[in-house]
């Protein structure tokens, strides 16, 4: 599981804080295979599914790096009131800057399940949008929170799916069955909007379209993701771990696909993902790993992932008196292939470091508030 934002999963917790509210995850698809392409179509009523978008542009005149982060999510916890949300983050290392904004809203309507994808949501004078399908979408927002920046991209597929799992569907034990594919290199070319200036760029973006999540909503349950674009050869890597905070279990997985386009299934035994230093927040004091060492000896990896700054911390404000961190970041991978150097661009998230305190008030005047 990759991408699940605490906040979305606070905000679906939050339905069980009233006794007629309870969440559910009956409207959620019931499949082993993704059928494509309508599954990147919204799904009436799903508990949870998002949109996502990661990846490193390149200034076309400085040659200056930028890291986005774009991401819009749908859910129904209840199973009667559809609900979006949108994240933008973008990563500026040269300043040593890193800037975000997002927003969350009840829909009058529920999204209906049709392509091409048409998604939008207004905060302030800003609309956010997202529209496209199979790899060629297009991408707007301006920061209402920070006047002077944003985007303005288009996409198309460098290389096919990828259906985690082999079938769209990775299994996360006895916790959730989720829909997930991706698209790990989407050719991407547009505009960033940095301060006040708009920048040509062009880079790559990963994708990820995932499904049937509502059922994630332990406050126990951290996860962590990664994303590895290698320069050459050409292959990807997708890994995620899970942490149960009460027993102390963890669970991990992940995909490799092939310069060819093999795509390997990876199981938590086959590969070792350690954590080599840590970064204290100075906002909310939490400790996030900040540099990891990730081994696949099957397809011969050894591979080092570090921040290109270590503060790409979000502190989303949702509900008065509750605040939920985590990190998102724009990282650079070093280290060998069968004992070749490689090197290549990766993004990392890291979720649910502190369970929130939730007043029983601010609970109950979130849930009322998510029901209007």
């Amino acid at each position: 599981m990759n991408k699940l934002l605490p906040v979305i999963t606070l905000l679906l917790t939050l339905f069980s804080a009233s006794c007629s509210l309870k969440p559910t995850t009956k409207n959620d698809v019931q499949a082993t295979q993704a059928q494509l392409p309508q599954e990147e179509a919204p799904h009436l009523r799903n508990s949870l599914e998002w949109w996502y978008f990661t990846g490193h542009l390149r200034d076309s005149v400085s040659g200056q790096l930028y890291g986005l982060e774009y991401v819009f999510f749908h859910f129904n916890p209840t199973g009667k009131k559809d609900h979006l949300m949108v994240n933008v983050a973008l990563t500026d290392p040269r300043q040593k800057r890193f800037r975000y904004d997002y927003e969350w809203r009840g829909l009058p309507n529920e999204l209906p399940a049709t392509l091409p994808i048409d998604l939008s949501l207004r905060k302030k004078d800003q609309t956010w949008t997202l529209r496209g399908q199979e790899g060629r979408y297009q991408l707007q927002a301006e920061m209402a929170s920070h006047p002077g920046y944003g985007l303005n991209l288009r996409t198309e597929p460098a290389k096919p799916i990828l259906l985690h799992g082999g079938t769209g569907y990775e299994n996360y034990g006895n916790i959730a069955t989720a829909g997930y594919y991706s698209y790990p290199r989407l050719r991407t070319r547009g505009t960033l909007l940095i301060d006040g200036k708009p920048r040509a760029v062009s880079g790559e973006l990963w994708y990820d379209r995932q499904w049937n999540c509502g059922s994630v909503t332990r406050k126990d349950i951290g996860w962590d993701w990664f994303s590895i674009q290698l320069d050459e050869p050409r292959e990807e890597i997708m890994l995620y771990t899970v942490h149960d905070k009460n027993s102390g279990q963890h669970l991990g997985g992940g995909s490799h696909y092939g310069a060819q386009n093999q795509n390997n299934h990876l199981n938590e035994t086959d590969f070792q993902l350690e954590t080599l230093e840590y970064w204290t927040s100075p906002r909310s004091k939490l400790r996030y790993p900040s540099k990891w060492r990730v081994r696949i000896p099957s397809q011969g990896y050894d591979l080092l992932i570090e921040p290109v700054m270590p503060d790409q911390e979000l502190t989303l404000k949702l509900i008065a008196g509750i605040k939920m961190h985590y990190w998102e970041g724009m990282c650079r991978v070093t280290g060998t292939h069968n004992g070749k150097p490689v090197s290549g661009n990766s993004y990392v998230e890291i979720t649910n470091r502190k369970e929130p305190r939730l007043p029983a008030a601010a609970a109950s005047e979130a849930a009322k508030a998510s029901a209007k």
